[in-house]
């Protein structure tokens, strides 16, 4: 894959930013992993927290954050697509990789009514399951939901006052469900699905109703790369060295100084996932 660096794709390199949401474990990332974080680093990426979506992607994630531990930390969880996969072995293994203070949240876990790839009631199951997961450990949680809005608030009702600190993570909803969100207190996770000036348009909006305190920022790596990176790559694949551009794109929108949603939405990482300052 060509090197086509990110680090000087917007005009302002910044330091100390925090990609909440990345799949380093997916198979794209296998033959250049350190390319790809030697770029983060030059692109001001000072922590990556790397997602486990599936048994083996969360085995996948720690040991990356193990292998890398001065700049990668995991998630342990089960995405709603895999929901169909999840058993009582599967419970023990996230149990077992959450006691890993690597492992820093229960999560990728949700709902997703959009392409239905699991039966909703397994779908709802397996989120039930992971909720009580978070409950029991007390680490945060990293949340999916797509067009399953009610039932995803109702799954999180039943645990309302048992649970720690929660982000929907890459949040691409309308105004009703953002506002549900910070109502109760949970985190936004944003991607650059706002620089998709083909769905993403109403997130340019959304976001300067978040406060700073609740707003976080992630790549959500391979997937999404934003379309508003100039010059394009020669590759379809996302990476965390693009998240300067995506902060940049947010604090345009919330009409503030891109110096200012980095050190916010970096501060609000670091408290939410306990990391070191």
């Amino acid at each position: 894959m060509p090197d086509d660096s990110p680090a000087a794709t917007d005009k302002e390199t910044l330091e100390g930013l925090i990609d909440i949401g990345a799949n380093l474990g997916h198979e794209s990332f296998r033959h250049d992993i350190d390319d790809v974080l030697a770029r983060a680093r030059a692109a001001g990426v000072a922590r990556i927290v790397v997602t486990g979506a599936s048994e083996q992607g969360s085995r996948d994630a720690l040991e990356l954050a193990r292998r890398y531990p001065d700049l990668l930390h995991a998630t342990a969880g089960l995405h709603p697509h895999h929901a169909s996969d999840y058993t009582g072995d599967t419970d023990a293994l996230f149990r077992e990789l959450l006691a890993d203070p690597q492992v820093l949240a229960v999560g990728e876990t949700g709902l997703d009514y959009f392409r239905d790839l699991s039966p909703r009631e397994v779908q709802i199951f397996a989120f039930e399951r992971q909720l009580e997961i978070a409950v029991d450990c007390g680490k945060p949680l990293f949340l999916h939901q797509r067009d399953a809005h009610e039932d995803f608030i109702a799954c999180m009702r039943n645990v309302r006052d048992r649970t720690g600190a929660v982000v929907v993570h890459c949040f691409t909803g309308e105004k009703k469900e953002l506002f549900d969100y910070l109502d109760q207190d949970w985190h936004i996770g944003i991607t650059g699905w706002i620089c998709d000036e083909r769905r993403g348009q109403h997130l340019r909006d959304l976001v300067r109703h978040i406060p700073a305190d609740r707003l976080m920022v992630e790549t959500d790596s391979p997937y999404l790369l934003p379309r508003t990176l100039k010059p394009k790559p020669s590759h379809r694949r996302n990476e965390p060295a693009f998240l300067g551009h995506i902060v940049s794109e947010i604090a345009r929108d919330r009409g503030e100084p891109v110096t200012t949603t980095a050190a916010n939405s970096s501060s609000t990482a670091r408290r939410f996932f306990r990391l070191p300052g």
